[in-house]
C-alpha cells in the first residue's frame, strides 16, 4: 500500500499528487495507492489517515508513505506508530509553530473550500510530534534549499540520521519532483 498525503491548504489535485496517481497507475498498477483530500481539521485528518493504515494491515499489506510539507509530518508519525517506510517531501518539522499565522479564514484552490483555522488546531498538530526519529533506516527525505515556505535545517536537523537528499535551490513545491519518483518508489521497496 502507497499513501500519499498532502501538505497544509493542498489537495490530490497539486502538481505533485497528479504526478504521483499518474506515475503508480503507469508503473505500478497492482500496488493499492491511496491519496486522501484530507480535512481541514488535523485531528479529523490523522483519523483519516490512521483509518486507511489500519485498514492495510488488518488486509496484511506492507505500508508505504509519501508526505509532502504538512504531509511528511503526518506521514513521519504515522510511521512511528504503526511501521512503514516514508519518503518526505520538504516536510514541515515543527508546524504548530507556524499555525498562528493562518488562523482565521482560509481557502483551498484546489477544493474551492471556504474553512477556519482556530486556535485549537495549534495543539492539535503538536500532539502528532515526534520529538525523536526512532527509525531511521524507514525514512528517506528530499530537501530544497530554496524552499520558501519552511526552513530545510529544520529537517536536516531532526532527520539527520536518515538518508537526506539535499538539493540547491529549488522551492517548497520541490522542483523536478517527477524526475524523483523512480529512486521514490525503490527506496520503499515498491520494486519488489
Amino acid at each position: 500500500m502507497l499513501l500519499y498525503i498532502h501538505g497544509f491548504n493542498s489537495s490530490p489535485l497539486s502538481e505533485k499528487g497528479i504526478v504521483t496517481a499518474q506515475f503508480m497507475a503507469e508503473f505500478y498498477p497492482d500496488i493499492t495507492f491511496h491519496q486522501p483530500q484530507l480535512p481541514p481539521d488535523p485531528t479529523d485528518g490523522v483519523t483519516l489517515l490512521s483509518s486507511i493504515v489500519e485498514s492495510a494491515l488488518a488486509q496484511g499489506e506492507t505500508l508505504n508513505f509519501i508526505g509532502s510539507s504538512l504531509g511528511g509530518y503526518y506521514a513521519s508519525y504515522l510511521v512511528e506508530k504503526y511501521g512503514g517506510r516514508a519518503v518526505l517531501i520538504n516536510p514541515a518539522v515543527k508546524p504548530f509553530e507556524l499555525f498562528d499565522e493562518f488562523i482565521g479564514s482560509q481557502y483551498n484552490p484546489y477544493t474551492d473550500e471556504h474553512y477556519q483555522v482556530v486556535a485549537q488546531h495549534k495543539d492539535d498538530v503538536k500532539a502528532f510530534n515526534t520529538e525523536a526519529i526512532l527509525n531511521p533506516d524507514r525514512f528517506l527525505v528530499l530537501l530544497q534549499s530554496g524552499d520558501e515556505v519552511l526552513d530545510y535545517r529544520q529537517a536536516v536537523q531532526k532527520y539527520h540520521c536518515c538518508q537526506l537528499l539535499l538539493e540547491a535551490g529549488g522551492d517548497h513545491s520541490f522542483v523536478g519532483y517527477d524526475k524523483k519518483l523512480k529512486r521514490i518508489c525503490q527506496f520503499l521497496f515498491l520494486d519488489k
